[in-house]
């Protein structure tokens, strides 16, 4: 039982450790991933100055998540179809595309959202 117990909890420590190297490896190599990086951070800033309510904090800190997902999945997407060959195939574009659609619908959608939040806010400060 204690020797199941602590496999797994290797198992665990093991995942973890892919998943930083994961996240590092991306941070290091992929210009998109550092672009959200950079983007997010800079939104956390703009959410911080502009005073925005405790939901919206929720809405900014969840879109900025998501977004860091989605770029990762179509990332992994495409490095996996990469090593599966490199010659030209249908399916292989077919689900390149469509993961590259997934990251410009979530940015139609969070360019929405930052509208939302953030032009009322800036109107405001003009205002006064």
């Amino acid at each position: 039982m204690v020797q199941s117990i602590n496999k797994r909890v290797e198992q665990h420590g093991n995942a973890f450790k892919n998943a930083i190297n994961g996240f590092k490896w991306a941070i290091r190599s992929q210009a998109n991933y550092q672009m959200h990086l950079i983007i997010s951070i800079i939104v956390m800033l703009a959410s911080y100055i502009l005073n925005i309510s405790y939901f919206e904090w929720l809405l900014v800190i969840f879109a900025i998540t998501i977004g860091l997902v989605v770029e990762a999945i179509n990332t992994a997407i495409e490095a996996t179809t990469d090593a599966i060959t490199k010659e030209w195939k249908k399916e292989i574009k077919i689900a390149k595309d469509v993961s590259a659609a997934a990251m410009l619908t979530y940015v139609v959608g969070v360019s929405i959202l930052a509208l939302l939040i953030f032009v009322p806010k800036i109107i405001n400060l003009m205002v006064y």
